[in-house]
């Protein structure tokens, strides 16, 4: 049997013939897709036509049907798709009689362990329930006979419709607002690592919403591509029933590359980015459709008062504003004006985008579509006139994103950009990132454009933006990759040589700033010297400033704060002084602070360790209020070994985040007229949740750590026990570097790694057996990652020779892989 025939002998008209047949029909050769979900709803239309039939003569009730709704009304089952199904009655037979028709449909679709959304009502009934509840409305327009009297669904089918249009001016609203409310709660489908098929914005709800609207005459959906994109979801759905044998329609991290495979395609990726281009597509048809609905709804509701007004009869045309050349403002959107000839004028695309950019309204739907097919190609490189107009559009802050998406959805972006295409709709696994690359690019010249007052050349701070991850389409570091393809791409957008060279310098060191202020030692002459050498001018360190910080705001919520910003804005001040001529001082030792004098001076009389815990504020917030961002704490004590892996992993017990730590020895005078060592850690920490330990419970579990009494290696084992990891993507392994010229005064060791409870007690115990001392750490977390640099030396507190160096990277590596 092939996946679209339907068996019909009487021996399988039984619930184990129906079984068995679905059975062959879901193991079949042939891939998810309509042709098979229209087949296993022709089976299951036999088999309920056949239970129907024998229970109908049994209970001897007429004038009855069964009735598909739904995804199932529309023919369309996946393996695991519950069967929705009303049993519709003309109301002459006795409830006993209904009821026993009804058992004899329901158990045996229980029997056999299929979900079953299941309705008992007359014609009346069902038109009462879907008048108060617009979810059974939006079911009944799909509906369609299986069994029964077909005249009894076609006058239900009929009133329902009837209803419906009728309603529409009441109805679609709401149907708007729940469509809304569910985005709101579910996220976009088109920017989620693990999305729902069904309920995320762009998914298979929003499909069904918008044949809805169509059926309702009011206004209809863009089809262009969108039978496509349902139909993608759809097979996707399909795939991943039967990948994970659930009804499921949630496609998790660990089910992607099964899903992907059983769908023809190469990787996890391939599979999400078609998922994204699906989605993307019912997203801005939705868009549109909604923005059309409201326009007549509101043409309705204004035409009896515009009637009255003008005395008579007579309609008055929608007014047109001028907003640019050839692009005019007409019933809330941008179209062109009826001069314009795209044919002559191959600027016309961009300036209409940017009049509606400014003007903060959508383009008209028949505009992009007309332009798409119609308009002059931009001769290579662009005059500056559309440079100017692109740079209008990026500049007009958060209209932009409307705009560029419907430029996106004809195809327009990547004909202007040839190299959008690698990035369009690319997933990023990082779970920090909240977008697509490409729109990453967008919203991150978005909040560029914020910041446009800060610079001299906002144009470069706008270009640089758009382009910073473009090389993410490629193998290899995108930064570099980057570099090439965003100097192509500025001098074919027009700019001079020299610019074209900023906008290259600007990309390829978009992480230069932030990963050095996070991860270096800022008061060590060589980090400063590096990124002025990166640099070159004060001109392009103030745009890279700008965009470092609109990179880091458009990422997401994690990868910016008051601490990460004034890290840079002190990275910034160094390295500008030093391009001005300044030379930074050879750092000598720190002397202590008052407090941590203090602390020390206690330790020394005590013999044990000394702490001090408090909050301390930064930088201001975006509403210029101070911003704690972490708790300094302090701790003083003997110099011995063993104190960093033992403090940190006191602080992994107690759930505190490190974000800073430093280590300084200090020298004191004994009263026997002598010195004595004394290790002062100042550390940067966070509560993951909840309030901050205690100072005394700290220096407790601190003293049990150095004399051996409390085992945090176990402690911290049995805690992760006890909290299994969520399953998804292996984390990739571990990996420890020596980073190349990061110091002259010590060796910078790099750990990048899954960021997990006690990583830090992990590496400070395999520095601590490799005989080394730790000079400082600078700790950098965004998300799952973790990215930590040591500044270390040896026993005399000179820099590692280069072949001890890369042995003592290899080992801390091998620790972190057991």
């Amino acid at each position: 049997m092939t996946s679209t025939e339907v068996t019909t002998e009487s021996e399988d008209s039984g619930p184990s013939g129906y079984a068995a047949a679905r059975l062959r029909l879901l193991q079949g050769e042939a891939r998810s897709g309509p042709p098979r979900r229209a087949a296993l709803a022709r089976l299951t239309d036999q088999w309920l036509t056949g239970l129907f039939t024998t229970a109908a003569e049994r209970a001897g009730v007429r004038g009855a049907a069964l009735v598909a709704v739904g995804g199932y009304g529309r023919g369309e089952l996946s393996p695991r798709s519950d069967l929705d199904l009303l049993l519709l009655h003309d109301g002459t037979a006795d409830a006993a009689a209904v009821a026993s028709l009804a058992d004899g449909i329901w158990y045996p679709v229980w029997d056999l362990g299929l979900a079953l959304d299941h309705s008992v009502r007359t014609p009346g009934e069902a038109r009462s329930t879907a008048g108060e509840d617009l979810k059974v409305q939006l079911g009944l327009l799909d509906a369609r006979p299986v069994a029964g009297d077909l005249g009894l669904v076609a006058g239900l089918r009929t009133a329902i419709l009837a209803d419906w249009r009728n309603q529409a001016p009441k109805r679609l609203p709401a149907l708007d607002e729940l469509c809304r409310e569910r985005a709101e709660r579910m996220g976009e489908l088109q920017f989620l690592l693990e999305p729902d098929l069904k309920e995320a914005r762009g998914g298979l709800r929003d499909a069904t919403a918008l044949r809805a609207v169509a059926a309702s005459w009011v206004a209809d959906a863009p089809r262009e591509g969108l039978s496509e994109a349902r139909r993608t979801l759809l097979d996707a759905r399909d795939a991943l029933h039967l990948t994970t044998g659930r009804a499921t329609d949630r496609l998790a991290l660990q089910e992607q590359d099964q899903v992907a495979g059983a769908l023809g395609l190469l990787d996890a990726d391939a599979l999400l980015r078609q998922m994204y281009e699906a989605a993307r597509t019912i997203s801005y048809a939705t868009d549109v459709t909604w923005r059309e609905v409201n326009r007549v709804l509101r043409s309705r509701t204004a035409r009896p008062r515009l009637r009255a007004l003008l005395g008579g009869g007579a309609k008055a045309a929608p007014e047109r504003t001028p907003l640019a050349e050839g692009v005019v403002e007409a019933d809330g959107e941008v179209v062109l004006a009826r001069t314009a000839r795209p044919e002559r004028d191959p600027v016309l695309t961009l300036r209409a985008a940017a009049a509606a950019a400014e003007a903060g309204l959508p383009l008209s739907r028949h505009l992009v579509r007309h332009l798409s097919t119609a308009a002059q190609a931009l001769p290579v490189p662009w005059p500056a006139q559309a440079r100017e107009e692109l740079v209008t559009l990026l500049g007009a802050g958060e209209a932009t994103v409307g705009v560029w998406e419907a430029l996106e959805a004809e195809g327009i972006v990547t004909r202007l950009l040839p190299d959008w295409e690698r990035v369009h709709c690319r997933p990023q696994r990082n779970p920090v990132h909240t977008w697509t690359v490409d729109r990453h690019l967008v919203e991150t010249a978005v909040r560029a454009s914020h910041l446009t007052r800060r610079v001299g050349r906002p144009d470069l701070l706008l270009i640089a933006a758009l382009l910073h991850d473009i090389g993410k389409g490629w193998p290899g570091d995108h930064s570099v990759a980057g570099e090439v393809i965003a100097r192509d791409m500025a001098a074919r957008i027009g700019f001079e040589k020299q610019d074209v060279g900023v906008v290259a310098t600007l990309v390829r060191h978009h992480l230069l700033l932030i990963e050095t202020a996070t991860r270096r030692d800022l008061d060590d002459p060589a980090t400063v010297r590096s990124v002025a050498n990166a640099v070159g001018s004060a001109s392009t360190l103030e745009l890279l400033h700008a965009l470092t910080e609109a990179d880091a705001l458009a990422t997401g919520p994690a990868a910016w704060s008051a601490w990460r910003a004034s890290l840079v804005a002190d990275l910034v001040r160094r390295v500008a002084a030093l391009i001005a001529g300044e030379e930074p001082p050879e750092p000598e030792p720190l002397a202590p602070s008052a407090e941590q004098e203090r602390l020390a001076v206690e330790a020394l009389r005590t013999g044990e360790p000394v702490l001090s815990l408090h909050t301390r504020p930064e930088a201001p917030s975006e509403e210029g209020e101070p911003e704690p961002v972490g708790v300094e704490l302090l701790i003083a004590l003997p110099d011995r070994p063993g104190v960093l892996p033992a403090a940190a992993g006191v602080l992994a017990l107690h759930r505190l985040t490190v974000r800073a730590a430093d280590l300084r020895a200090v020298e004191l005078p004994t009263e026997m007229g002598g010195t004595a060592d004394l290790l002062v850690l100042s550390w940067r920490v966070a509560a993951e949740y909840g309030s901050l330990p205690q100072a005394a419970r700290l220096r407790s579990d601190l003293v049990r750590a150095l004399d051996g009494s409390l085992d945090i290696r176990a402690r911290l084992a049995e805690r992760e026990a006890a909290y299994p990891r969520r399953r998804g993507v292996k984390a990739p392994p571990p990996r420890v570097t020596v980073a190349e010229a990061g110091s002259r005064l010590a060796t910078v060791i790099e750990v990048r790694a899954q960021d997990a409870p006690g990583l830090l007690h992990r590496i400070g115990r395999a520095l601590e057996q490799s005989a080394v001392r730790v000079r400082s750490a600078h700790v950098s977390t965004l998300g799952a990652n973790a990215v930590d640099a040591f500044y270390v030396t040896d026993e005399a507190g000179a820099s590692l020779p280069r072949e001890s160096a890369a042995a003592l990277a290899k080992e801390v590596e091998a620790a972190l892989r057991e």
